[in-house]
């Protein structure tokens, strides 16, 4: 019964496996997994009495070695093989073989069952947890297990022989295991678990066929117990050396000498001592080693998938990262500023040194990439750098605001990046300064980067030298600190260790923001240099320890960025990195422990204390944001209830839609309007001029052929200066004052106040960038000249115009010259008698001057334009003989006003003459004494004025207002790039408010996607 229940085991381990893997080679028994064969064997005949029949640990247990997939051939005896017929007492003899049989099966049915349950029962209870290894798998891996159906995907995956090519090479790597285990063996001869584990694999029953593989995982585990026993053994020899009690002294005498015998066991317990320790870093650097070699197979294995994933196993878009989720959070606190004490407290690593410590060159080996700019002694970080470090299948760097891709593994690409972040770190910086608060935000990608958020910070300066602005010192400071005070930020401190301790500034800095080292991690660069010059390399333990330093901290690391060359790389870093530490006496001495030096070990450390960081205070967070949006929402509900939530990049986008529709309405403006105020305001202009210097002059003539004569001569001197020149002024003067006016008088539906600082401010720019066409002008000239060379009036009605117009500027004269007479001589005496006003002295003198001159005007009708001098002193003399003295000048000053409104009245009463007066134009004045060549001036003026008006208007319908159009368009996209310009012409409480509700919903909806993926990942 024992013998078939040890079938009956055998057959329920061999069950373990399953029946519908497909694989058609059968596996013998030598090749099944080993934490199987140590069920099978538990209940099979030992045969080997030295061997452990069970382990209640998984030490063989590894992902390396795989189940057979083939079902097993029952075993002989099951079945009716071995049956024989008989030929005597066949009854007898079958009915005792049925009942024979019955009871085995029965037997077999209940033991086998009963073993295969508790069997499984103890191999599920052996297995490890695996959920401290979920790291490994890419976060792509676990969304595609939500969103994928399995089934479906299963029957897709090709044969077994299509994916064993994608498989490594089992015994190439069978061959490694097995030199590994050779060293492991020949170099530790008195190990006994080694030696417990190859007699156990020797001594095995098939073990002369085929020695099956082990699992790299299971090596490592073995070496890990190893390396703990060595530990526990230099602790016990350390322990019972400072126990031993040191022999007696007596009083009257000097201490004797040990004896031989004391000395020769005090030397074997330093020797014992000292090779323990050597064998305990002998089997750390081994363990360190195939750690290297089993992530670098990993991290290949990792870039194949995530390169299958990138060629379209789905072709569907896959969902953004965890730690892109992360930055992407980071990157929109950056910008917010909230009036609601609303801080940002969410955890990064925040990168802090002294100039030149080395704080870019840990930063790069993190990234695995030569990414930064570098100088020698200066300064190069001018301003925070944010990189979010992420896996990817290959190593590529990408700015937020940019969509180009640098190859981190070719040069030319490193070497245009490093120029692409120093450019934008010198525009950063404004004028007159050496650093920038602006953050420059990178993302870094590649196959096996620890995942997670750093800041590099400017280096920490005790001086500031020539060429900086004074400020430096305070600004990074103050930069340093506005990090560090987060209370959720890792600070990393890097210390300079080929430099005096005592020099350092950071280290009381970070002490000041963290006393109690919380959240603070010390990193002690440039060791190879500390060790070579310092002559105590106890002090580097010291610093390492956190004895030298007043600052606290959670870790302390050594790490070596190179031999201080940029041109390396940082593969040959790394090497010599791992080069130094092999052969450096710290480790040998124990000064440092294995777990504390290389930037790879400090990456992983860096990496697990931002995600417990994050873990921790990410919710916390989310929920400040939420109770902020609460009180923006209740602020908004109360103040403005009517009113739409637009930023101000919304606002700006309807008050440009309004601008333009003003600038549409320019061309609605009617011809005649145009054309009415065109002419207006260029008669306003010239019309001194065509009175004073042509009018006036040519009028002063004796006859007809001298005044027109004296005309032509001044209207072609005018045309071909002023004329054309004033009349582009005053239509681009008309057309401004239009727009201005459609901007101040539209008012649509949804006009807002809030939009009148920016229309100013594009009716401005818009206005001084618009520039005439040059053209024009010459065009205009020939057409004004040519206007004002015809002298023809065709008919009546143009008569008439002509006297209307002359009339009309006359009497506009002639008010204006007896309002200035009026203003001369003061008050009359009407105006002195009821409204109590009284004459200046000077206004007394003024009324006596023009008293004496009207009396001239009266004795001589026909006077010239000008007094002679004796005319000047004969008014004077006669002015002081009523007791006014008086100037000539205001005398001559005086006469003009007089004269020119004498000379008005005449013109006046020659105008009404003139109106019966187109017969004899007709017959160009021959035979009468009527001569009105002045009505001829005006008419050519007039209509010079209504053919300029009209090119005019049709220069600024066609050509004009399209230009304009355009240069307001132009405006107003350079004013949408401008984040500074739209700032200040749209503000308000309103403005912002909307801005803080955006900015704390899209922080609170990122916030919350990171979440849920947060806890996916978990």
């Amino acid at each position: 019964m024992l013998r078939v229940g040890s079938k009956s085991a055998c057959m329920a381990c061999r069950n373990l496996v399953s029946t519908n893997m497909g694989v058609r080679f059968r596996v013998p028994l030598q090749k099944l997994h080993p934490f199987s064969r140590a069920i099978h064997h538990r209940y099979s005949n030992n045969t080997n009495p030295q061997r452990t029949p069970h382990r209640t640990a998984a030490r063989y247990f590894t992902s390396m070695s795989r189940l057979p997939m083939r079902t097993p051939k029952p075993p002989p005896g099951s079945g009716g093989h071995g049956y024989q017929q008989q030929r005597g007492f066949w009854v007898a003899r079958l009915a005792a073989r049925l009942l024979k049989l019955r009871y085995i099966l029965l037997g077999s049915a209940v033991g086998g069952g009963y073993t295969a349950k508790k069997t499984y029962e103890e191999w599920k209870d052996m297995l490890p947890d695996f959920s401290e290894y979920n790291w490994v798998i890419p976060d792509f891996v676990w969304e595609l297990s939500e969103q994928i159906d399995l089934d479906k995907l299963a029957k897709a995956l090709p044969e077994i022989e299509e994916i064993a090519k994608l498989l490594p090479d089992l015994d190439k790597i069978g061959e490694n295991f097995a030199f590994i285990k050779s060293l492991l063996s020949s170099e530790t001869t008195g190990d006994p678990p080694l030696k417990a584990t190859d007699s156990s694999a020797a001594t095995t029953p098939d073990s002369s066929d085929k020695q099956y593989k082990k699992g790299l995982l299971g090596e490592l585990i073995l070496i890990q117990q190893q390396i703990q026993r060595h530990e526990e053994e230099v602790r016990r020899a350390a322990a019972a050396n400072n126990a031993r009690p040191p022999p007696p002294e007596p009083a009257p005498s000097p201490p004797p000498n040990p004896s031989p015998l004391q000395q020769k066991r005090k030397s074997s317990d330093r020797e014992k001592i000292d090779q323990l320790q050597e064998d305990l870093l002998r089997t750390q650097l081994k363990y360190q080693r195939m750690l290297e070699r089993l992530e670098k197979e990993n991290k290949e294995l990792r870039k194949v998938v995530l390169q299958k994933d990138d060629k379209g196993i789905h072709q569907r878009k896959v969902k953004k990262s965890l730690i892109d989720l992360y930055s992407e959070v980071l990157d929109i606190l950056s910008d917010y500023d909230s009036n609601y004490n609303t801080q940002d407290h969410l955890p990064r690593v925040v990168v802090v040194g002294d100039q030149s410590a080395g704080k870019t060159s840990v930063l790069e080996m993190i990234a695995q990439a030569r990414i930064f700019p570098r100088g020698s002694g200066e300064m190069m970080t001018r301003s925070p750098v944010k990189v979010t470090l992420s896996e990817g299948p290959h190593h590529v760097a990408m700015f937020k605001d940019s969509g180009r891709e640098f190859d981190l593994s070719k040069e030319d690409d490193l070497a245009a990046l490093r120029h692409e972040i120093e450019l934008r770190m010198r525009k950063s910086v404004k004028e007159g300064q050496t650093v920038s608060t602006e953050t420059i935000s990178l993302s870094v990608k590649g196959p096996g980067i620890q995942r997670m958020v750093l800041v590099d910070l400017p280096g920490v300066i005790s001086t500031v030298t020539a060429g900086m602005a004074a400020d430096t010192k305070e600004t990074i400071f103050s930069i340093s600190k506005a990090y560090m005070q987060n209370p959720n930020a890792i600070i990393l401190c890097i210390q300079d260790g080929s430099v005096d301790a005592e020099r350092s500034i950071v280290t009381d800095l970070v002490s000041q923001m963290d006393p109690q080292g919380k959240r603070t991690i010390f990193v002690l660069t440039k060791v190879d240099l500390a060790e070579k010059n310092l002559a105590s390399p106890s002090r580097i333990q010291q610093i390492v320890e956190g004895k030298l330093f007043p600052m606290k901290a959670l870790g302390y690391f050594a790490v070596v960025t190179g031999r201080g060359s940029s041109s390396e790389s940082i593969d040959s870093i790394k090497d010599y990195e791992e080069d130094f530490f092999q052969n450096s006496r710290l480790l040998r001495d124990g000064m440092l422990k294995a777990h504390q030096v290389t930037t790879k070990n400090l990456s992983l450390a860096v990496s697990d204390c931002f995600w417990k960081m994050v873990r921790e205070s990410v919710e916390q967070q989310a929920d400040v944001f939420k109770a902020s949006r609460f009180n923006l929402e209740t602020e908004w509900k109360n103040n403005y209830p009517r009113l739409r939530e637009l930023d101000r990049n919304e606002l700006y986008e309807k008050a440009k839609n309004e601008i333009l529709d003003e600038v549409i309405s320019l061309s609605q403006v009617t011809p005649q309007h145009w054309e009415s105020m065109l002419q207006k305001k260029l008669w306003e202009r010239v019309s001194t001029h065509v009175i004073e210097n042509i009018y006036l002059p040519a009028a002063q003539t004796m006859d007809s052929g001298t005044f027109n004569t004296t005309v032509d001569i001044k209207l072609k001197q005018w045309t071909d200066k002023q004329l054309p020149h004033k009349a582009l002024e005053v239509a681009w003067e008309t057309l401004q004052e239009e727009f201005a006016r459609f901007m101040a008088e539209y008012k649509g539906k949804d006009q807002d106040d809030i939009f009148d600082k920016l229309k100013e401010a594009v009716k401005d720019e818009s206005i001084k960038r618009h520039k005439w066409n040059e053209r024009a002008m010459d065009s205009l000239r020939v057409i004004q000249h040519n206007a004002l060379e015809d002298r023809s009036i065709t008919d009546k009605p143009q008569w008439d115009a002509a006297i209307g117009f002359m009339e009309e500027t006359l009497q506009s004269r002639l008010r204006d010259t007896e309002s200035v007479i009026k203003d001369m001589v003061g008050p009359d005496w009407k105006q002195r008698w009821l409204n109590w006003k009284n004459r200046t002295p000077e206004q007394h003198i003024r009324n006596e001057t023009k008293n004496e001159l009207e009396r001239l005007l009266k004795l001589h009708d026909d006077h010239t334009a000008y007094l002679a001098n004796d005319e000047v002193t004969t008014v004077r003399k006669n002015l002081e003989g009523r007791g006014v003295e008086v100037d000539p000048v205001l005398i001559k000053d005086t006469w003009h006003q007089l004269y020119r409104r004498h000379f008005l009245k005449n013109a006046l009463s020659h105008c009404n003459l003139c109106k019966r007066g187109f017969y004899y134009y007709q017959r160009h004045f021959v035979d009468s004494e009527l001569e009105c060549n002045d009505v001829v001036l005006f008419w050519r003026i007039q209509r010079m004025l209504v053919i300029t008006a009209n090119t005019l208007r049709q220069q600024l319908t066609n050509t004009e207002v399209r230009r304009l159009e355009k240069n307001v368009k132009e405006v107003l996209d350079d004013f949408g790039e401008d984040l500074e310009k739209k700032t200040h012409l749209i503000t308000g409480r309103r403005v912002q408010l909307a801005e803080d509700l955006k900015k704390v919903r899209e922080i609170q909806e990122k916030l919350e996607a990171f979440i849920e993926a947060l806890h996916k990942e978990k």
